[in-house]
This record gives C-alpha cells, sequence and structure tokens, in this order.
C-alpha cells in the first residue's frame, strides 16, 4: 500500500479521523493546562576518612570505614538507610512530603552521594533538600554510634554542593501530553482502516463496487514527489529505511519527550508497524505462511513484559521507574514491529536477499567508522549534533585499554560496537560465498567480511573475541576440507598481521582472559560482585520482575549481564522466555539448513544459527537489549530468519512436479532454473 492510499483511506474515513483527533488534541490541552510543573533541587554530600584510620587500626577499628581502604561501602549503607521505610517515616516528620531520592553522584568513583528532590513548590522542595541533607549526616552519625565506633574513628560528611535553588522540570508534562495526542491518533488511523475494511466487506457482499477504485497510478512524466507517494511500498522498504536510520544515527540520540526509547529509528519503526496494519486490513497483504513460530515466542514476551509492568504498579515505585516502565512497553512495541514486518511483511524471496545484503552494507560503514576511532583514538560520534534530538545519556568518554582506544563508531559503548560486528559477521560470510555474487570483483564481496572480522579485535573486549570464536567455531566445520583449511590458515595469517600492524594488542587481549581466568581483572570483579545483590531483588518479584526497564543504573547498579538484568526486571519467567527466544532463533538457523535445496540456502541458514547463538552468549557478557542498536538489529534478525525459513518450507512443501526446480543461483542467472 502506498502513501496515496492511506491518505485517501484517511479522507474518505475523515468522520472517524478528525473527531478523534479533535477529542485527543483537547485532551493533550486539557492535560497540559492541570498537570502541575515539578521542581527539582539537588545537594551533594561526601564521605571523609576519620583522621585516625591512617594509623594502625586497633581490634576496635571502624568497620564502617573498611572496604579495601575505600568508603564506597559505607556510602552504600548510608543510601539504603536513607531510602528505608524508617527514614521516611522520620523526614515526614520533619517536613519533607515530597518525592525524594539518594544515589552516588552520577560518573563519581569515590564516596560522592546525591540528593535529589522534586515537588511543586519551589520553597518547599528547597526547604526538604536541606533537610535531607542535614538529616544523612546525622543517620551517618547514628549508624556509627550503634556500631559502636569509637568516636576518633567516625566516617565524617562534607557538604560539597549546597541545596540548589530549584529548577523546573517540564519533562514529565511534556510525556504525559505527548502520551494522549500518540493514543488518540494512533486509536483513530487504526479504526479508520477498521471501518474501511468493514465498508469494504459490507460492498462484497452487495456486489457493488470499490468505492476508491483502483489505486492511483502515476501518469508518465509525473514528478518525483507524486512517484515516491503513489510507488507502492513493501516491507522491505520499511525495514531499509529503519536500518538507515538505526546504524547511521548515534544510538544515544533520541526525541527528547520520549527518552531512550525515541529515537529516530524506533519511531520510523512504529510507523512501518502501523502501515502493515493499514495494508492487512485493507487485505493488500497476508502474513507469509509458515512464519508464525517467531511470532508466536514474541507474543509470549510481551506477555511476559505486561505482567511484569502490573508487578512494578503493584508495589511502591518511584516516578522514575514508572515512567521507565513506560518507556519499555515503546521498546517492546519496536521489537514487536520488527519480527512482524520481518517475518509476515516479506512476500518475495529476492526482497528478502535484497534486505540481508542491505543490512551487511550498513554494518561495513559502521565498521569502517570504527576503525577511523581506533586508530585516530576519537569518539566520530560525540562530534554529530542533529537539530531536534538530545543525548538520552551521559556523554561517553573515549575509553582506553592498556594503550588502545576502545572504538565505538556510531554506537552507545565499544561492548555494542563488539556485538554488532559478531552478529553481522556471518551474513557477509555467507553472502561473500554466494555464486550469484561471484560476478562481483573481490573486494566488493570481501570488503565487508574484512571491516566487520578485523574490527573485532580493535574493541580490545572479551565480548568481541567471544563472538568471533562462535561464529567460527559454528561455521568453519560445516564447510569442505579445502575452504576449511584455507580459512584456518587465514585466522593464523590474521593474527600475525594484527602483531606487526597493532603491536601489543594481542598480549592485551590474552591478558584480558587470563585476567578473568585468575579472577584478578577488576572488570570481572566488579561482574561478579553484583551476583549477590542481584539475588535480593530477586527473592523480593521472582516470578515477575520489578518491571522491564526499570533496574536503570542510575537508579541501581550496571548488571553487565543481560540474564542478571532480566532475572531483576522480569523474574524467572522472564529469563526462561529470553532462553526461548534466542534458542527460536538458533532452530530457525537449523531449519533452514536441513530443509534447503541448494547450498546458497544451507549456507544462510548456517549464518542464521551463527548470529543467533552468538548473542545468545554474548548475553552474559553485557546486557544486550539495553542497546537500542544491538537489540534492534538482533530482533531484525529474528524476523528475517523466520521469513526466510517460510520461504524454505514452501519450497520443500511444494508440489511433486516443482520439486525438481531448486534455487540454483549462479553468475549468469541468480533466479530459479530447473535441473
Amino acid at each position: 500500500m502506498s502513501i496515496a492510499e492511506i491518505f485517501r483511506v484517511l479522507r474518505g474515513r475523515w468522520y472517524v479521523m478528525v473527531p478523534l483527533t479533535l477529542l485527543s488534541l483537547i485532551a493533550g490541552g486539557y492535560l497540559y493546562s492541570t498537570v502541575p510543573v515539578t521542581y527539582e533541587s539537588q545537594s551533594q554530600l561526601a564521605l571523609l576518612n576519620s583522621s585516625r584510620v591512617a594509623r594502625p587500626a586497633p581490634s576496635y577499628g571502624n568497620p564502617m570505614a573498611y572496604a579495601s581502604g575505600s568508603l564506597i561501602s559505607t556510602a552504600d549503607v548510608l543510601i539504603r538507610a536513607l531510602q528505608s521505610p524508617e527514614a521516611a517515616r522520620t523526614l515526614l516528620g520533619h517536613g519533607v512530603t515530597d518525592e525524594y531520592a539518594v544515589d552516588f553522584a552520577a560518573g563519581a568513583e569515590g564516596p560522592l552521594l546525591t540528593v535529589t528532590v522534586k515537588g511543586e513548590v519551589p520553597a518547599r522542595v528547597l526547604q526538604e533538600t536541606r533537610a535531607i541533607t542535614d538529616y544523612a549526616s546525622e543517620q551517618l552519625q547514628a549508624l556509627q554510634s550503634e556500631a559502636r565506633v569509637p568516636p576518633g574513628y567516625y566516617v565524617q560528611s562534607a557538604r560539597i554542593v549546597p541545596p540548589q535553588k530549584p529548577v523546573s522540570q517540564p519533562k514529565s508534562r511534556y510525556q504525559k501530553t505527548a502520551a494522549v495526542l500518540v493514543f488518540g491518533v494512533t486509536g483513530a488511523f487504526l479504526l479508520s482502516f477498521v471501518v474501511e475494511t468493514w465498508a469494504a466487506a459490507r460492498r462484497r457482499t452487495r456486489g457493488l463496487p470499490d468505492a476508491f477504485g483502483a489505486p492511483p497510478v502515476p501518469r508518465p512524466g509525473a514528478g518525483r514527489l507524486r512517484r515516491l507517494l503513489t510507488r507502492p511500498w513493501d516491507a522491505t522498504a520499511i525495514l531499509t529505511g529503519y536500518l538507515a536510520l538505526a546504524l547511521f544515527l548515534p544510538s544515544n540520540l533520541a526525541l527528547p519527550a520520549l527518552g531512550g526509547a525515541g529515537t529516530p529509528a524506533n519511531v520510523f519503526a512504529l510507523l512501518g508497524l502501523f502501515w502493515y496494519l493499514a495494508t492487512w486490513c485493507s487485505g493488500r497483504i497476508a502474513p507469509a505462511p509458515g512464519t508464525r513460530t517467531m511470532r508466536t515466542v514474541v507474543l509470549v514476551l510481551s506477555l511476559a513484559v505486561l505482567l511484569s509492568y502490573v508487578a512494578n504498579q503493584d508495589r511502591i515505585s518511584s516516578q522514575k521507574e514508572i515512567l521507565a516502565a513506560d518507556r519499555g512497553l515503546i521498546v517492546l512495541l519496536v521489537w514487536v514491529s520488527l519480527v512482524v514486518l520481518g517475518t509476515a511483511g516479506i512476500q518475495d524471496r529476492e526482497r528478502l536477499d535484497v534486505l540481508l545484503r542491505r543490512l551487511v552494507v550498513m554494518g561495513s560503514v559502521v565498521a569502517a567508522l570504527g576503525l577511523y576511532d581506533f586508530f585516530t583514538g576519537t569518539n566520530i560520534a560525540d562530534s554529530l549534533r542533529i537539530p531536534g534530538l538530545n543525548s538520552s545519556v551521559a556523554n561517553v568518554a573515549v575509553l582506553d585499554r592498556g594503550s588502545f582506544t576502545r572504538p565505538r563508531s556510531l554506537t552507545a559503548h565499544p561492548l555494542e560496537f563488539s556485538g554488532m560486528l559478531a552478529i553481522l559477521l556471518p551474513f557477509a560470510i555467507a553472502q561473500a560465498f554466494d555464486p550469484a555474487r561471484a560476478r562481483l570483483s573481490r573486494f566488493k564481496r570481501w570488503a565487508p567480511v574484512v571491516l566487520l572480522g578485523g574490527g573485532l579485535p580493535l574493541t580490545v573486549s572479551r565480548t568481541s573475541i567471544i563472538g568471533l570464536l562462535v561464529v567460527v567455531l559454528v561455521m568453519v566445520p560445516r564447510w569442505r576440507p579445502q575452504r576449511r583449511w584455507t580459512a584456518i590458515g587465514i585466522l593464523f595469517g590474521a593474527v600475525a598481521v594484527f602483531k606487526v600492524l597493532v603491536p601489543g594488542l594481542i598480549g592485551t587481549i590474552t591478558g584480558l582472559f587470563s585476567g578473568s581466568l585468575n579472577n584478578a581483572d577488576s572488570s570481572t570483579q566488579a561482574r561478579t560482585i553484583k551476583y549477590p545483590k542481584i539475588a535480593e531483588y530477586f527473592v523480593q518479584d521472582p516470578l515477575f520482575g520489578r518491571g522491564f526497564g526499570t533496574f536503570t543504573p542510575e537508579r541501581y547498579f550496571f548488571t553487565d549481564n543481560q540474564y542478571l538484568l532480566t532475572v531483576a526486571e522480569l523474574g524467572a519467567l522472564g529469563v526462561l522466555v529470553l532462553l526461548v527466544l534466542g534458542l527460536t532463533g538458533v532452530h530457525q538457523g537449523g531449519s533452514i539448513r536441513r530443509l534447503a535445496r541448494s547450498e546458497p540456502d544451507r549456507e544462510l541458514g548456517q549464518a542464521f544459527f551463527a548470529s543467533a547463538l552468538v548473542a545468545l552468549v554474548i548475553s552474559a557478557t553485557f546486557d544486550t537489549l539495553s542497546f537500542p542498536m544491538f537489540a534492534g538489529v538482533f530482533f531484525l534478525l529474528l524476523g528475517l530468519g523466520g521469513s526466510c525459513l517460510g520461504f524454505v518450507r514452501r519450497e520443500a512443501a511444494g508440489p511433486p512436479e516443482a520439486a525438481r526446480v531448486l534455487r540454483q543461483r549462479t553468475p549468469d542467472s541468480p533466479h530459479l532454473v530447473e535441473i
């Protein structure tokens, strides 16, 4: 369905679209005028060690100050005490009635605490910030007194930043107003097509002609805009637009009113879902046969997320957690859109191949930008400024490991960059070996493999090496002996090239793994020390979790492990569904390889198998679904795997006389030929 046809339906059903849109505008305006503006004030405290702690501590030394020489544990104890219900009741007696929070200061590496108070009356917010700041110092002294710490060993608090003048925070008002407008306009859009479908069915039963007639056809010599509006779109075109926005815009840039979930790519994916629904309601498209499995699994994931959302509403949650849960629903809808468009929307096998080639090419461009970051020691994403978009996270400084800069290209973090390269590398390899592309030069076929594979070690991370090993172990054993030994020789040669071109890189990477095995690596220790903390949150909500998207680093801490994060947010049910989701992707790749009738299709199935397995494995090394670029490409690949499996299934289940027609692709004829 083209854009012109969509507008024809909306114009014909104006009596549905216009009133509902006006009602949503009125409701949004009323909400904007009635929702009060909130004001925020902050202060900061620093914990200082006692003067005696530098001396040899006696047996009755201060246990509150013991944390391998730092005061991080002391600060953590104080934060938990101030956030407890008992402290809230005490502060209520001191006149603190507004929402408050005490946490580690953003980006702080020491015991620096931030007190934040939000309310509607600026003077009262400032007074409450002072009261909580004073109470924090009193509570610190009380905790040490209860622990029988000698006064000479007391940890002291120093007010680094006094309570600041309250600043208005209109974001909450904008978000609520935007939610009402989006919900109203979306409902009007869908209802217009439902009414059109119902009216078309009635006309057919009465034998009447279509009210709108044939789709508009651009006249010869029509302008580019008219041709664009009247040209029918398909899922491949929609998903190509999504990939361009997702991969070529920094993943941390988003629309201000929607937070981290409002990236331009996510908004475009939701518009693509509306296009599919409109096309499906008008009878122009039907879900491709044999592609239901992945949509069913994503439906189960959606139910798990909705159950966790309800569980989050039943417990006492902060305003930030509630907003984070709302953003989580938007992200979930984006994932559903990608899977639906990928599985049900692609009706032509050649269009699927086109989309996979475009994905590899775009991923290669991202890899090339990462190589530029590595050799120049810069962050190219920081130099991009797009009007109307704000960064949803704090600026990420150039990260170093050893003497090397860790590139991130247009992603939010080097780990996301390495994960992106790892899940795209199998498809670059499969396309390089595809006979249909043999007419291309070797440079065009193998450049993506070199960029994606060569960029993995340059991220200087365990995730990249683990992902590369998974790809090698899955794909290489399935090749013929000649190709297999050639690939092994190239791998050893690549190691030698890296040792010459980038001295010290191989040693730094091997040091990462040896440090992890010896538990001498600070990064590994930072991950493992969080396991008991996650268990504390898991026992509070073991089945449904605390709510998808609510376990934010600003409120809690980084998990660096998608499974641990899912345990906290979605509980045991969510972890089970996440595993089923990844294993379904692996099953799709294996089924394509088993049912395919041609070698290129078998290698493509192996690529889907390797990509899904890589995502399953590296989800234990960082929180993969928290990064929009990686998560979007991952769910898109799940959808494309379901679409490819549908094509292979339909070909395998064809009539006997069609069994001799195989998809034998050659350099001269990449289409079906009879053999």
